[in-house]
């Protein structure tokens, strides 16, 4: 690698392959989420996502490169984790906040490529690229904002139906105690 277009064309082929990697996964993240709001949120976002495809596509275009992606290998691993997450034994909330967790570890990840390859087309003077780019970012950050409003109305949920499980634990305990004291005293 000689230059930074040549290292901007290989960047935006690992944003190509995870993009196209991102496609395959959200639908199995849409259907797992229970929260109507998160559903909705990775719908919306899995088209936005077919839309970066073909922006990057463009983008390629513009540079004269035929579009073809280089085997992102921290997609690959933030797919991993997050499939991790939707396959534990939890309540609701919590699985939803933890797809959240894995989600926005996605969008920072995009946001931080974006961000560094829109930079890189706008010092080369690739005007066109750069607003590609940089509308894919904008979105990005969209969306990231979007899954921080999500689980925040979902950790309030997620809190207060563990304060609830408390109480009855403490209301158990309480009662359990008071039966075991007054074995204690009858047995004298």
């Amino acid at each position: 690698m000689e230059s930074i277009r040549e290292l901007l064309i290989e960047e935006l082929r690992d944003l190509y392959d995870a993009e196209k990697q991102l496609v395959k996964a959200l639908p199995k993240v849409a259907k797992t989420a229970n929260s109507p709001e998160l559903k909705e949120a990775v719908e919306s976002h899995l088209e936005e996502t077919k839309g970066h495809v073909q922006r990057l596509e463009q983008a390629f275009e513009l540079l004269g490169q035929k579009a073809r992606g280089k085997s992102c290998a921290a997609m690959q691993g933030l797919i991993e984790e997050a499939k991790e997450v939707m396959q534990e034994d939890m309540e609701p909330a919590l699985l939803d906040s933890g797809m959240i967790c894995a989600a926005q570890k996605v969008e920072h990840y995009e946001i931080a490529g974006y961000g560094t390859v829109a930079a890189w087309a706008q010092s080369l003077g690739l005007e066109d690229v750069a607003e590609l780019l940089n509308e894919t970012l904008e979105e990005e950050k969209a969306a990231d904002q979007k899954l921080t409003e999500i689980a925040g109305e979902i950790l309030s949920e997620a809190a207060s139906m563990g304060e609830e499980e408390e109480e009855e634990s403490v209301a158990v305990a309480t009662a359990s105690g008071r039966g075991a004291v007054q074995k204690k005293r009858k047995t004298r």
